[in-house]
């Protein structure tokens, strides 16, 4: 079987910028051998309410699922709807300035991109 390179990046809640306090709630990968691109999250609430009581958990929620969204392509991506694979995953790992930011790209090699994101879904998210 055919192993290619993939790109991945976490996905990180920020909840308090000024702060810089973090975790990680998602990962996106990206095989351009296979045109894929997909996201998975995975909001865990305590640590969001540990780092800021007050945190606009639906407001954090639609921004990750945004992410997912994107990575999806068709209309619910919005103004990537016509994009590539690859280029929705470069304007989604673009730094920003966000409570939902993505982390350092990363690469491996897989022969299963889709199960990748699970992979490091459950190893670096749950």
């Amino acid at each position: 079987m055919t192993r290619d390179v993939f790109e991945y990046a976490l996905l990180r809640v920020v909840p308090r910028v000024e702060r810089g306090e973090c975790f990680n709630a998602g990962v996106l990968v990206y095989c351009r051998a296979r045109s894929f691109v997909a996201a998975r999250t995975h909001l865990d609430e305590a640590k969001l309410r540990a780092l800021d009581p007050r945190a606009d958990v639906v407001g954090v929620r639609a921004a990750l699922r945004a992410v997912e969204q994107v990575c999806g392509g068709g209309e619910e991506a919005g103004q990537a709807s016509g994009d590539d694979a690859g280029r929705r995953f470069r304007w989604l790992i673009a730094p920003r300035s966000t409570v939902v930011q993505p982390g350092v790209v990363h690469s491996g090699l897989t022969t299963d991109p889709a199960g990748e994101v699970e992979r490091l879904l459950d190893l670096l998210v749950h």
